[in-house]
């Protein structure tokens, strides 16, 4: 009776084992891709402009270098962790397959212990060398997307994208209280900004994948709703994004030299946005790839505005 009680603890302690064992084969690429470095750099991009903006001298070095590190170290955790979260849903997905956790290259507590590791020392770098508020509103950041959306709002409802794109507004904020300390109008106008942007550049792609979004059942709005609905809050979002853009001018935050660049760029968005509402061959592709490159225009325009009223001031 020992000998099978003995047993059979053994077998149990080699099931455990084998649930919590990680996957030495893993690569620092397979890491690297959890943590969604093009996405990543996006938003570091914006948050680099919140810094600029936020004051009319060079912001020290330090604060820029250390600042962008905390920001896409947390960032990049938060990646991590929705990779562990819809693990089945890209094993679905004929977009997401490849990623390193469906592909069995890193396990589920690999990539959540990497998770933990890179956002709390993203954390603690932000806290210790920068500001609490930065380093506050960069958690909260985290939680909002990692937990509040991958968890509850990407599964619950169809406006999970609009909600959740708060989550991802954050960045510039948060590069403009690592050098500022403080929340201003003209920081949350650019919060505004992203947040009107994600929707039309995300159900863009919806429409090119939503069979894929069918068939891993997360209800997106061209599921829920059908295309041509999809398509109407397209336009609309578009028109807000439009009107939202204009708000740093309106408020003197930015200049002409910002309205006469960001006009070009909203009429060739409302352009993208048109095509997809008549369905012209690869619009939806289309107006998804160029609103990457809009993201980085506008902000581009807003720098170059604030360096050339400097320069005249």
């Amino acid at each position: 009776m020992d000998t099978l009680d003995k047993e059979e603890s053994k077998m149990q302690k080699q099931k455990l084992f084998s649930l919590a064992s990680f996957n030495t084969g893993a690569k620092i690429d397979d890491y690297l891709a959890l943590c969604k470095l093009k996405v990543v750099v996006v938003m570091l991009i914006t948050a680099v402009v919140g810094m600029l903006l936020a004051t009319d001298a060079i912001p020290a070095l330090s604060t820029i270098t250390i600042g962008l590190l905390g920001i896409g170290l947390v960032t990049s955790s938060g990646a991590a962790i929705n990779h562990v979260m819809d693990k089945k849903i890209d094993a679905a997905m004929l977009r997401t397959k490849w990623r390193p956790i469906p592909q069995g290259k890193v396990s589920s507590q690999q990539a959540l212990l990497f998770a933990f590791i890179i956002g709390a020392l993203g954390i603690y770098l932000l806290a210790a060398f920068i500001n609490p508020l930065t380093a506050w509103l960069t958690l909260f950041s985290l939680v909002g997307y990692a937990i509040i959306y991958t968890v509850w709002l990407k599964r619950a409802t169809p406006q999970n994208i609009v909600v959740g794109g708060l989550a991802g507004a954050a960045p510039p904020l948060l590069g403009w209280t690592a050098v500022s300390g403080e929340i201003t109008s003209d920081s949350l106008l650019l919060v505004l900004i992203i947040f009107a942007w994600t929707p039309p550049h995300f159900w863009a792609l919806c429409l090119a994948r939503t069979k894929d979004y069918a068939k891993a059942g997360v209800p997106m709005l061209p599921i829920t709703h059908g295309e041509r609905y999809t398509k109407l809050h397209i336009i609309l979002y578009s028109i807000l994004l439009v009107l939202s853009t204009t708000l740093p001018f309106l408020t003197a935050m930015s200049g002409v030299v910002y309205l006469i660049l960001v006009t070009i760029l909203n009429i060739r968005f409302m352009h993208w946005a048109i095509k997809v509402f008549r369905d012209v061959k690869n619009s939806q592709m289309g107006m998804f790839r160029y609103s990457i490159s809009y993201l980085m225009l506008l902000f581009a325009a807003l720098l170059v505005d604030h360096y050339v009223y400097l320069l005249i001031k």
